[in-house]
């Protein structure tokens, strides 16, 4: 009897211990680090915590989770870079590029970038905090931001959940911690990964026409352009076939003639072969001859590792899924990574027209889930018992009205100083690398702007920044982009 009146105090304890989750709408959390990247020794301040979004009567109406690393010592604010970085989904929290691309910490992953246990984290000797200081943005509903209904009211999603939305509150955040981090003289760039393309494509138009804010740089890496994704157009599916052929050398899957070239070496050859003979072979659609239709399946199948039989019964529009099942589907029975096409999956069954899963994003996630909230609690001293969404609850999406690509190419016109750079893998099946080189033709169709963007290709895929040698060469990139982009007393005009 005694151990249950125990048992029963001490549950009555926690009960009353227990209290309602709470959001807090505006805190900062800062500590002190120090590291050696690119060579340099240097210390650095990590700022992270909630800032809220207020509506028009100036009641908050989200708060949004950032992290943002400060070089210490850097002299004037004015001369030093401020990058700002987003990734996508819609609805995918910062993690990704903040603990694996250009943040001063990487998850404990090999050299491929396949999980390790035990999970965490390591100095990243690559990051690009040496030459510039880094906020990432956690979108509503990502992360530990989250949207905050109005008493009484459900939270208005029109405001938050779409293309155009997203870009909006987004750019009148950014506004914020601008002025509050007294960052309004530096040069400034945004990155987004994935659907963060499209985002910071509207974003780079948003910032300087509705809060007056001018941008040095864009960069896209392996960008979502809606305007070419998924489309389901000619132009959508010819641009899959380089991708193909990518992810076939890499699995040995190719002919004797083309396998022994490097990678580097076909490519040209294949995009040539996309843009001129395979777009306007599919323009044609039933009409296209006999005859011009088997040869185009025949080298089709000689680009891509995959029967012209196959690509015939899809009348030459062979869909990614469809690849990612077929390619090995004779020889070791793997499926292929979506987003990273070195990475093998285990169905149920051979047979079938697409994966049972996604091989490359299960590994991920065994790295990044774990390594994430040991990060923000152990190293950034965050604690909270709010639940870090890797991907949160933002669908629907509303992607009426995307106008993305025009407007980076109107703010670019706009503003002088702006440049442009894309970075993809080749073996990202989900935006290929050449959509991203299509879409960076399609952008300034005067072609006077075209020494402004700049394209660079790894081998690797979606996050191309997981290899380690593509982490390297990647984060060169973009340092060598931040140094060449600067104004360094120069006017901005034409």
């Amino acid at each position: 009897m005694k151990k249950i009146t125990l048992l029963l105090l001490v549950f009555s304890a926690f009960s009353l211990r227990a209290q309602k989750l709470h959001l807090p709408v505006d805190t900062t959390v800062v500590t002190e680090h120090s590291a050696v990247i690119n060579g340099t020794s240097l210390s650095y301040t990590a700022t992270t915590g909630m800032q809220p979004l207020w509506d028009e009567m100036g009641e908050p109406i989200a708060s949004l989770y950032y992290t943002y690393y400060k070089r210490k010592n850097a002299g004037d604010l004015g001369k030093r870079p401020l990058i700002i970085s987003f990734n996508g989904g819609p609805g995918s929290a910062s993690v990704w590029m903040h603990v694996a691309y250009t943040g001063p910490k990487v998850l404990n992953i090999d050299e491929e970038g396949y999980p390790v246990q035990p999970y965490g984290v390591q100095d990243n000797p690559f990051s690009v905090l040496d030459v510039a200081d880094i906020v990432f943005v956690n979108p509503a509903n990502t992360g530990y931001s989250r949207t905050i209904p109005m008493s009484g009211k459900d939270v208005d999603r029109d405001k938050f959940f779409g293309i155009n939305a997203d870009i909006k509150y987004l750019a009148e955040w950014l506004n914020t911690f601008v002025s509050r981090h007294n960052r309004w003289t530096s040069p400034k760039y945004i990155i987004g990964e994935s659907y963060g393309g499209t985002r910071v494509s509207g974003l780079a138009l948003e910032l300087q026409e509705k809060q007056w804010m001018y941008l040095n740089g864009v960069i896209l890496v392996s960008p979502a352009d809606y305007k070419a994704y998924k489309t389901g157009d000619p132009i959508s599916s010819s641009l899959n076939l380089p991708y193909f052929c990518a992810a076939a050398w890499y699995h040995k899957a190719l002919s004797p003639a083309l396998q022994g070239q490097d990678l580097l070496d076909i490519l040209p050859e294949v995009e040539r072969y996309t843009i001129n003979t395979l777009l306007p072979a599919l323009a044609k659609g039933g009409f296209i001859p006999t005859e011009e239709r088997a040869a185009i399946a025949e080298k089709m199948a000689f680009y891509s590792g995959i029967s012209s039989k196959s690509i015939l019964q899809h009348n030459l529009d062979v869909p990614t899924s469809f690849f990612w099942k077929e390619l090995l589907r004779d020889k070791s029975g793997n499926t292929i990574g979506r987003l990273d096409s070195r990475y093998l999956g285990l169905d149920k069954m051979e047979a079938g027209t697409r994966p049972d899963y996604s091989p490359e994003l299960t590994s991920w996630l065994h790295s990044f889930t774990p390594a994430i909230n040991y990060y923000i609690r152990e190293h950034l001293n965050y604690k909270t018992d709010m639940k870090y969404n890797m991907f949160g609850p933002v669908h629907p999406w509303d992607q009426r009205n995307n106008n993305t690509r025009d407007n980076l190419r109107k703010a670019m016109a706009i503003n002088p100083y702006m440049k442009v750079l894309f970075q993809s893998g080749y073996y990202d099946g989900a935006t290929t690398y050449f959509q991203a080189k299509y879409t960076m033709s399609q952008i300034d169709p005067s072609g006077k702007m075209k020494d402004r963007l700049n394209f660079k290709g790894y081998r690797s895929g979606h996050m191309m920044y997981l290899r380690r040698a593509d982490l390297e060469t990647a984060n060169n990139d973009l340092r060598n982009f931040i140094l060449e982009s600067l104004a360094n007393g120069k006017p901005a005009k034409y």
